[in-house]
């Protein structure tokens, strides 16, 4: 299996539990890894063989940019499933990161695998 990766997506968005965050957007950062196997691509030189991570980039933003969810483990859960349904995925790896979620902390968030 090959993987088709999607490195630092950074999506705007409504999330969060406390008053504050429901009436802002948060930049989300996003890394994502999704298994797939390139060689008809590869052979065929033919993006229609391929996991084609401009398509699901769009649908990202798209998804994610109009969520409203509380918690970044309901939205990543989400996230892989709509990955791994819509672009018929078999394993993703995903790593949600809300920057700013902690004083001192440059980086904090989720990391799921799926499949």
């Amino acid at each position: 299996m090959d993987i088709v990766y999607i490195k630092g997506l950074e999506i705007k968005t409504l999330i969060g539990i406390y008053p504050w965050e429901r009436q802002i957007k948060q930049i989300l950062v996003f890394d994502i890894e999704m298994a797939t196997d390139i060689t008809k691509a590869a052979a065929s030189d033919d993006i229609k063989y391929t996991l084609n991570y401009k398509a699901v980039t769009k649908r990202l933003i798209e998804f994610v940019g109009d969520s409203q969810f509380l918690l970044v483990e309901t939205l990543a859960e989400k996230v892989a499933h709509l990955i791994r349904q819509e672009f018929n995925v078999p394993w993703v790896k995903l790593r949600l990161n809300k920057r700013g979620a902690l004083r001192g902390a440059k980086d904090v968030g989720v990391m799921i695998e799926r499949g």
